[in-house]
């Protein structure tokens, strides 16, 4: 239908960010397809090490899985989206389409080996989720393609993780977000991922951060000077949620609770996390 239809047609999954689009006239589309009739495209199912979302799976299944509380951060994310009027009808496959910068699920899939399906009238193609997202609302799907499924790697034994955002009130985006992935080797850290959100046009990798905890003793101060260099590698805008300055050390805040959390996790222990209002 896509193909038939042309360039001035629109998918619809949950809506949650096309409706408020539509609404504001930042999107006419002359034509929607509606997804929602197609059968077996919302699911949550552990396969050989990967666990396999179908684009339709709703955050709030996502939230109540049993396979995805294995993975805290997965959790954590889908149970803080927005509120549960939103969780009932957002998917994951639209919000990696469209790869809103202030969305929650980029930013916690990139501390994660995470691919995105796409299906199109030409086939099938598997696209690792750092090529998927291109920059602000763009991704590497073409016009006549769709998300169909997305498939995270298990992460290994002695791993934790943990994801953080900064918001006004439940149901607005945050103002900053922070993911952190770890894995232990009792008290040094074997391998990290770290992800911010909201600060800048796509998910930034804070690279200099990950280097400062990998191979290190954990202690306060490298878990500081981890902190710092996520907020050096912030870029965020002011806006009405925040200067760029508050930004940035709102981020290291957020990374150093979020390294703390990640690595008690990973330790085995059982820590409940919400996201921070104002």
């Amino acid at each position: 239908m896509l193909a038939q239809l042309g360039d001035d047609s629109k998918l619809l999954a949950g809506g949650q960010s096309l409706i408020p689009l539509m609404k504001l006239r930042f999107a006419n589309p002359a034509h929607l397809v509606d997804l929602n009739f197609i059968s077996g495209a919302s699911y949550v199912k552990q396969d050989d090490g990967t666990l396999r979302f179908g684009a339709l799976t709703r955050h709030a299944e996502i939230e109540a899985s049993a396979a995805v509380e294995k993975i805290s951060i997965l959790h954590d994310c889908a149970a803080g989206i927005a509120d549960v009027q939103v969780r009932n009808r957002g998917t994951i496959g639209g919000s990696l389409a469209e790869a809103d910068p202030s969305g929650d699920w980029a930013t916690v899939l990139f501390t994660l080996t995470t691919e995105v399906r796409c299906l199109g009238t030409n086939g099938e193609r598997t696209v690792s989720l750092t090529d998927f997202i291109r920059d602000a609302y763009t991704t590497a799907l073409a016009h006549d393609e769709l998300v169909s499924e997305v498939a995270v790697k298990m992460p290994p034994a002695g791993s934790g993780g943990a994801y953080l955002a900064f918001k006004r009130s439940a149901p607005v985006y945050p103002t900053a977000s922070a993911a952190v992935q770890i894995t232990m080797d009792r008290d040094t850290c074997k391998d990290t991922a770290i992800a911010l959100g909201c600060v800048g046009l796509v998910p930034i990798n804070a690279k200099d951060a990950e280097s400062a905890l990998r191979g290190q003793t954990l202690t306060e101060k490298t878990i500081q000077n981890a902190a710092e260099a996520a907020s050096a590698a912030a870029d965020p805008q002011s806006d009405m949620r925040g200067s760029a300055d508050y930004k940035r050390a709102l981020v290291g805040a957020l990374v150093k609770r979020a390294i703390e959390i990640a690595v008690r996790r990973a330790r085995g222990e059982q820590v409940k996390v919400g996201h921070i209002y104002a």
